[in-house]
């Protein structure tokens, strides 16, 4: 059994006084709703109306349902209810990394979907080519750059798992963004684009709105009311409405189904963001080619420029609240935004003087196959997605074109995947779910400290399905 060993974050950890003052002055907020500006207010529901078709959440999820219902059928009456205002949640909130994996990776969709990966994976990359040309037919002004994604190794075991095409050596990572942590690594040019996160959710809303869909914020959805085969009364506390189709896009919020309760668990994501940085800063770490980066650990770290010269910085901490609620309380951790900051500067050690002038955390919605699941009910009435576990940039838009196919009842190449039509196991109830979420948080840190040596525990998880190796 390997021992345990500091990983390269620790081995080159800047002093808590460089952290201490990286951190001055950085604020509670988030970056992309405060740099897409004003938003257009939309009245809540308040009369009781009908529809072909309501959406329920106002993230990518509902937005892109609304947005294609429409374009399959310009006349069918759409209405979008959310319940606060539009991308306020992990729509807003997220790194921008649009992928064309539908899986979380590729190791993940072969270890559960071996016999049909191949058509996942085909699947996918038409899903991001629909996505980019999505972009340009729509005008959707969301800052996108396809520049794919460059994972990096950072302790010396992880130069093993390099392989295919795009795997470069120390000097040619380096080459690329300049750390002295980074041993080699993959880029990866053609599945990864990037995008302005809250951008692209105000946009989606425009279109949408331009396409004929009824938005209404601060519209809280409260219940389903069905019987036989009729209709779906869509119920908020001022009114409901009557539809013969509903999408449930609720993301990590408690579902509308009670058979979806134990489904998925929030677990939250904190992200930092840098100042601009000078000419000289950006000139020191490269970064010409605008990728995504990555490393390969199982607390991995996620980074991005932004087009006004930032670097966002996030990962690494994946928090269950105890309970799994779902909470503002939870978006301010200090302890957890001061390693961020350290790992930040033991990456890049030549950027000791930029400031970080953002900080927030978001709620992910995850699942136990760590990728979306896809379902009906109500007598086939009313679809839903969920569980996308970080992934839903891109795969929201493949989940919206599903959700349609089975309202529609068609049977496409889509709804004939196993993973849309199995259900993954849900969670177990508390306290179960927290013991177990929180053990094997642990178990990956242990990992990450003994040259990626998975324990018992870890291994016991693997072979029942629920493992994931990052």
């Amino acid at each position: 059994m390997a021992t345990a060993q500091p990983t390269a974050y620790e081995r080159h950890a800047p002093s808590r006084k460089l952290v201490e003052r990286s951190l001055e002055g950085s604020r509670a907020s988030v970056f992309w709703l405060e740099d897409a500006g004003e938003a257009p207010v939309r009245p809540p529901l308040t009369a009781s109306t009908t529809a072909d078709l309501v959406v329920v959440g106002g993230g990518y999820c509902g937005l892109w349902t609304a947005v294609l219902a429409k374009r399959r059928d310009p006349a069918a009456r759409v209405v979008l209810l959310e319940a606060q205002s539009i991308g306020w949640a992990a729509s807003g909130r997220n790194g921008g990394f649009c992928e064309a994996s539908l899986t979380h990776g590729e190791e993940n969709g072969r270890s559960r979907w071996p016999d049909e990966y191949d058509t996942l994976e085909k699947l996918g990359q038409a899903n991001l080519d629909a996505f980019a040309a999505d972009v340009v037919e729509l005008g959707l002004d969301c800052q996108l750059e396809r520049t794919g994604n460059l994972t990096v190794a950072v302790e010396e075991h992880q130069l093993e798992w390099l392989e295919g095409e795009g795997v470069l050596d120390a000097e040619g990572v380096r080459a690329e963004i300049d750390s002295p942590l980074f041993l080699g690594g993959q880029w990866s040019r053609d599945d990864t684009a990037l995008v302005h996160p809250a951008r692209l959710a105000r946009e989606l809303a425009r279109v949408a709105e331009e396409l004929g869909v009824e938005i209404h914020e601060g519209s809280p959805v409260v219940g389903l009311d069905s019987s036989g085969s009729g209709p779906v009364g869509v119920r908020t506390a001022r009114a409901t409405v009557t539809a013969t189709r509903v999408a449930l896009a609720t993301n990590v919020f408690p579902s509308l189904l009670k058979r979806n309760r134990l489904m998925t668990v929030p677990v939250y994501d904190y992200v930092l963001m840098t100042e601009p940085l000078t000419s000289e800063q950006q000139a020191a770490i490269g970064w010409s080619h605008r990728q995504g980066l990555a490393d390969m650990a199982n607390q991995f770290h996620y980074s991005r420029p932004t087009a006004d010269g930032r670097i966002l910085w996030g990962g690494y901490d994946a928090i269950y609240p105890l309970g799994g609620s779902v909470d503002v309380a939870h978006e301010e951790r200090p302890e957890t935004f001061a390693k961020l900051a350290s790992h930040f500067l033991a990456t890049f050690p030549q950027l000791e003087d930029v400031r970080f002038s953002h900080r927030w955390a978001g709620a992910i919605d995850t699942c136990t196959q760590f990728a979306a699941f896809h379902g009906l009910a109500r007598g086939g009435r009313v679809a839903y997605s969920a569980g996308f576990t970080g992934l839903g940039v891109g795969a929201t838009r493949f989940a919206a074109e599903v959700m349609l196919d089975r309202l529609a009842g068609e049977r496409t190449e889509r709804t004939e995947l196993a993973m849309v039509r199995k259900r993954p196991l849900p969670f177990p109830p508390e306290p179960f779910a927290s013991t177990g979420i929180n053990l094997t948080r642990w178990s990956l840190d242990r990992a990450d400290h003994r040259r990626g040596e998975r324990n018992v525990f870890l291994r016991a998880l693997d072979s029942v399905g629920l493992g994931f190796d990052s």
